[in-house]
């Protein structure tokens, strides 16, 4: 039996990237219990999570600190120009320059 909001399948990758970097790059991942922290503190810091089943599963396979190959380009590339789009329209960020965007990626 799990608890509430502890679901073993639950899986999380958080990408990390900044004008400066080649490629993003993802910096945690996880399933479960630590998928649930992931994602728990990117909302604490108001980081977007964004549910892409497909995506994670393919993330999964990159290492920590690794930077995205580039087969995952045009896929994160689309999240990424979703990403900006928000924070645009967020009207704190209207007179704030975009330098790093962050996000998780979730299965639900």
């Amino acid at each position: 039996m799990t608890k509430p909001g502890n679901d073993p399948t639950r899986e999380a990758v958080a990408l990390a990237y900044s004008q400066t970097d080649a490629a993003p790059r993802v910096v945690a991942k996880g399933k479960g219990l630590i998928a649930e922290q992931i994602i728990a503190r990117a909302r604490e810091h108001g980081i977007y999570v964004h549910e892409s089943p497909e995506l994670v599963a393919l993330l999964t396979q990159v290492d920590i600190d690794e930077r995205i190959p580039p087969q995952l380009y045009m896929a994160v590339a689309e999240l990424l120009a979703w990403l900006y789009r928000l924070e645009q329209a967020s009207p704190a960020a209207q007179d704030q320059p975009i330098r790093s965007t962050s996000s998780v990626i979730q299965v639900s």
